[in-house]
């Protein structure tokens, strides 16, 4: 059984999707917290468990034969994370630590982490490549980094075999519209032009026209959901034909503008979007692409959605939205 902690969130739930339509037994544990009760799928075990309880955590491996685990469970919100750092330092790292640890306990070795390309901060080099230099900018970032430090620990001392997986922009949605992108706030650019689009936002925020790119707009790797949970899912296949422990950036390696998804949006939708030009905000980098060849190496991944499509999914999702 693979246990998927926040299978009940945005990527978590894509991934459950696509573990459980392979046939494959699933529990997701999660506190509800930031996820929700109708993106569970109905083929999976469910356990209302939080990450820091751990004699909670014990219960549930006690309870299930599990084999593997995919970590999904953190809070995401950089800002957030800025105004609150204690609140991401005890959730993501304690919660993380509690997990990693009952893995241990239980003779678990496969442990696939949901990390990101935050921990890079402001990168020397574009593309960015798993030998950039780790110097995160905010305590999310950092929360993950310090995770990621744990499981080389508890690889080098313990044999926890795991992947950390560092993804760009997740974007889209399933393509049956049954499940989605919903956050509160919303962060994320493509559902805040959609939601633009559809009237429940008066505007958009364009942070910045000035920066070194050919519109002089932010240029962002934008990744389908679906494409990360295939990689998640080649991820813990690696690790169970005796993959090594590894670091992997997840990105399609091509990078889009902010003008160019209100670009695209426009035309796929027949609307136009109303923003506005607003100052920089500060630690923005002006571009920000993968180097995906360890993953298509390693992993055997390539990403299948483009811009077009993530929008197309997106948008459906916007205009039937479930939750």
């Amino acid at each position: 059984m693979i246990l998927v902690t926040g299978g009940a969130g945005y990527i978590g739930s894509h991934t459950v999707k696509k573990l459980a339509e392979n046939g494959n037994e699933v529990l997701i544990v999660d506190n509800l917290s930031r996820g929700f009760k109708e993106a569970i799928h109905p083929k999976a075990k469910f356990e209302n468990a939080d990450l820091l309880n751990p004699e909670g955590l014990k219960k549930v491996f006690s309870k299930y034969e599990i084999d593997s685990v995919i970590h999904f469970a953190a809070f995401a919100y950089v800002g957030e994370s800025v105004e609150n750092p204690e609140l991401y330092y005890t959730n993501n790292v304690v919660g993380s630590y509690n997990l990693i640890k009952t893995v241990k306990e239980f003779g678990i070795k496969k442990f696939v982490f949901s990390s990101t390309c935050s921990i890079y901060g402001n990168p020397e080099r574009i593309p960015i490549s798993e030998n950039e230099t780790s110097k995160p900018i905010n305590p999310y970032a950092k929360t993950k980094l310090i995770i990621e430090n744990i499981l080389e620990d508890f690889d080098m001392s313990y044999g926890l075999k795991y992947a950390a997986l560092r993804y760009f922009n997740a974007a889209g949605c399933s393509e049956d519209g049954d499940i989605g992108e919903s956050h509160d706030p919303e962060p994320h650019l493509i559902p805040l032009v959609l939601k633009t689009i559809l009237g429940e936002r008066d505007e958009l925020k364009v942070f910045g026209n000035d920066y070194d790119t050919p519109d002089g707009t932010c240029i962002r790797d934008y990744i389908h959901v679906y494409d990360l949970a295939d990689a998640h899912i080649r991820a813990l296949e690696y690790l169970s034909k005796g993959g090594d422990s590894n670091v992997i950036n997840l990105g399609t390696g091509d990078g889009n503008s902010v003008l160019d998804i209100i670009n695209v949006s426009e035309k796929l939708t027949g609307k136009k979007v109303k923003y506005t030009i607003c100052p920089r905000r500060a630690g923005d980098p002006a571009v920000l692409v993968a180097d995906n060849k360890k993953a298509r190496e390693v992993l055997g991944w390539i990403p299948k959605y483009d811009l077009t499509k993530i929008i197309e999914t997106a948008w459906k999702w916007q205009c039937n939205r479930k939750y």
